[in-house]
């Protein structure tokens, strides 16, 4: 199979990360799983096949983004970060500006607000460089303590930025001479296709690439409801060690901070408390059963939504008929979790593998983090 048959197939209306995976393991290459969409979606209640893109459109962005320096790394190629490649939602293509190789070191990741305090700032400045020396320090290139950890990063090492939009549309436009230096000095990673606005639903998915990309998140000044600790939820599920910088309780912005180490994050004064609770592996347990930390799904290798199947395992027709009619009435706007699924509607796992996947074509239901689906709602 070739790159662009890759992206192909990734660029196909209702093909999400998840979606992605099912269908690599169902069929043997790209090309057949194409042919194989308009079924699929029409088994799952669309009268129409989703939109495919035309191949000439795929190579245009493709080559696109050579001319722009970069390149793309696929889930299933030799250099695509390993550690980014357990999650179960990883992003089966990203563009890279800058040096891929460093997006397989031991890296941590620095975030916290953007309305964030000078003294914050300074403290993130400071361990980012103190952290630099010697590993890669990732955050997401937006204003305050994201900025703040890229600059201190770029005085002593390394930093890499996940961004929300495209390779060719730096966000805040401020920071686009911050973002060609960390592509000359580190790598900017980008999940979203040129051309791509940074429009709001798009930052969780950034937020999930920084967690995957890393060994440990550290959380500087973040709010009680924010997306830093959107990110620190997705790490804290992924096996990542979380560390969480104190911060004055009168200030708003130290509260989701101090509230991860209420709930188990090791405090962190210094870059040396970093290091000295830094594992070689992702793999920890969360932190307490507070339910915002809870883990949804054990951490594994490599691990699936779904189990790969073989042809010796796929369900019959009769139990898939059967699970179309059970498995969307289990499905609501609210995420469950597939295994409540399974143990509820009494199928196989590989029947509910298929007919979740016939859904997500149909643009019915839509997967989330933590291996849960919901209903599909347009916007």
């Amino acid at each position: 199979m070739t790159d662009f048959d890759r992206l192909h197939l990734i660029r196909t209306e209702s093909v999400g990360p998840v979606t992605y995976r099912r269908l690599m393991a169902r069929f043997a290459t790209p090309r057949e799983a194409l042919a194989a969409l308009p079924e699929l979606a029409r088994a799952g209640g669309r009268a129409a096949a989703p939109a495919i893109p035309a191949i000439a459109t795929v190579e245009a962005e493709f080559r696109a983004v050579q001319r722009l320096g970069g390149q793309m790394l696929f889930l299933d190629g030799p250099d695509y970060p390993p550690f980014l490649a357990q999650l179960p939602d990883a992003p089966p293509a990203i563009a890279v500006l800058g040096d891929p190789k460093i997006l397989s070191a031991r890296a941590v990741g620095l975030v916290g607000a953007r309305n964030a305090s000078a003294n914050g700032m300074r403290f993130a400045e400071t361990l980012g460089a103190e952290l630099a020396a010697s590993l890669v320090v990732v955050s997401g290139l937006a204003r305050g303590i994201d900025a703040a950890a890229h600059i201190g990063a770029l005085r002593a090492g390394k930093t890499v930025a996940v961004i929300a939009g495209g390779l060719d549309m730096p966000y805040p436009p401020e920071h686009a001479v911050l973002q060609a230096r960390i592509a000359e000095q580190g790598a900017v990673v980008a999940e979203a296709p040129l051309g791509t606005a940074p429009v709001a639903k798009h930052f969780p998915k950034r937020n999930r690439i920084i967690a995957g990309l890393v060994l440990g998140l550290v959380v500087v000044e973040a709010a009680a409801r924010s997306g830093s600790l959107l990110t620190a939820r997705l790490a804290n599920e992924a096996g990542r060690e979380l560390f969480g910088v104190p911060g004055s309780p009168l200030d708003p912005r130290s509260a989701g901070a101090n509230d991860l180490i209420r709930q188990g994050a090791h405090l962190t004064e210094s870059a040396a408390d970093v290091l000295a609770n830094l594992p070689d592996l992702p793999g920890r347990e969360g932190l307490s059963r507070d339910p915002m930390f809870q883990r949804v799904a054990p951490p594994g290798f490599a691990e699936l939504p779904m189990p790969l199947l073989g042809a010796d395992d796929r369900a019959d027709e009769a139990e898939l008929a059967r699970g179309r009619r059970l498995v969307l009435e289990m499905i609501g706007t609210d995420p469950v979790a597939v295994d409540e699924i399974v143990r509820r509607c009494q199928l196989s796992m590989s029947a509910i593998t298929a007919v979740l996947l016939e859904l997500e074509l149909a643009g019915r239901v839509e997967t989330l983090a933590g291996n849960r689906v919901a209903r599909h709602v347009d916007p």
